[in-house]
């Protein structure tokens, strides 16, 4: 198992990076929780990662945090919750908010993120709540450094790619984008609402 990879960002097209390690590039997808606090490409990270493994791939998962880390893996262990959706949901929604909903049992919000409906949302916090019972919700959070303002299309581009990467189809992402673009929101932002906006 790869448990953590440090190196310098070769790419960066959300939600998926490319990390150079001793000369080795690692392809990892990160959730976007994890993935805007990231330095930018040139500059060396840390990154706790998750491996599967299957017949036709070895997909490698990032986290800035080990919390984020664990969350993830949790996730994977519910019925019906696969990688992907797992990555939707911390890409569509803090951990700790994410943690908050469990342990309060909302189900309305979590049958607001991409992909959850109701009988997920439950299994969630049937599974989970346990789980999560001693999760330490603490607003201070990693960044490696200041990253540079990116272009308005580099960011409207960046949203629109990491929405295709989690699974919805491109026009339906650029019409996610483009409806609720403010000319003022960042990537991060129009990603979460766009996650929202699809399934709306």
């Amino acid at each position: 198992m790869i448990g953590q990879l440090q190196g310098i960002i070769l790419e960066k097209h959300p939600p998926q990076l490319l990390l150079n390690v001793n000369g080795v590039g690692y392809e990892i997808d990160a959730p976007m929780s994890s993935f805007y606090r990231l330095p930018e490409v040139g500059q060396p990270t840390k990154l706790h990662t998750h491996l599967i493994v299957r017949e036709d791939a070895h997909q490698l998962y990032g986290f800035c945090t080990p919390q984020e880390r664990l969350l993830f893996r949790n996730l994977l262990k519910v019925n019906g919750v696969g990688p992907r959706l797992a990555l939707t949901i911390l890409s569509s929604i803090e951990p700790d908010d994410f943690v908050r909903c469990v342990q309060n049992e909302e189900t309305a919000k979590l049958v607001c993120l991409p992909g959850i409906g109701t009988k997920t949302a439950e299994r969630l916090i049937i599974e989970m709540r346990d789980k999560l019972k001693d999760w330490v919700i603490d607003a201070t959070l990693p960044t490696s450094n200041t990253p540079t303002k990116p272009s308005r299309n580099q960011i409207l581009q960046d949203a629109i790619a990491a929405l295709v990467t989690l699974g919805y189809k491109p026009q339906e992402a650029s019409r996610a984008v483009a409806k609720i673009d403010e000319n003022n929101l960042s990537s991060e932002e129009l990603i979460r609402r766009a996650l929202q906006e699809v399934v709306s």
